[in-house]
């Protein structure tokens, strides 16, 4: 007994020819590829959106953080002077503080630079491909191999 899929998918494949069925795969393939960078660039225009939408908001953050800072300065130094102490006296306390935070930053900046170390595992991959493309020699030819023009 015969196998009815079996003899359909014959007269299928039977009806075009191995160019035909290339020359579709290629096309499809080729439509994926272009669907797929497709997808990828919309993906990257919404996220590099939100990023800029994140960098402006922080951005303006820093600029209402940076107004507020002499305003704070001088509440602070009137506080102190409303202990009793010099209204001059208050200000140099108030600045010596400001001193001691910016350099209790920088020795952490310091110490977190000192960490950042190259890409080693990159630049070991990086040199390792380098040389096996380096050691390698086209194949050699036969006259088999080579479609007449």
């Amino acid at each position: 007994m015969s196998d009815p899929g079996n003899s359909a998918a014959k007269a299928v494949g039977a009806e075009r020819s191995l160019g035909q069925l290339v020359a579709s795969a290629t096309a499809e393939m080729s439509a994926l590829v272009h669907d797929e960078i497709a997808l990828a660039k919309a993906e990257l225009r919404q996220d590099v959106k939100r990023g800029a939408i994140g960098g402006l908001a922080i951005t303006i953050a820093g600029v209402f953080a940076l107004f507020s800072l002499p305003v704070l300065s001088f509440a602070a130094a009137y506080g102190i002077h409303n202990l009793g102490l010099g209204l001059a006296w208050s200000f140099l306390i108030v600045g010596v503080a400001f001193l001691l935070l910016a350099g209790l930053l920088a020795l952490l900046a310091i110490a977190k630079f000192k960490k950042v170390k190259p890409p080693e595992r990159s630049i070991a991959s990086a040199k390792q491909t380098a040389a096996v493309l380096q050691g390698v020699k086209p194949h050699p030819r036969t006259a088999q191999d080579k479609v007449p023009v």
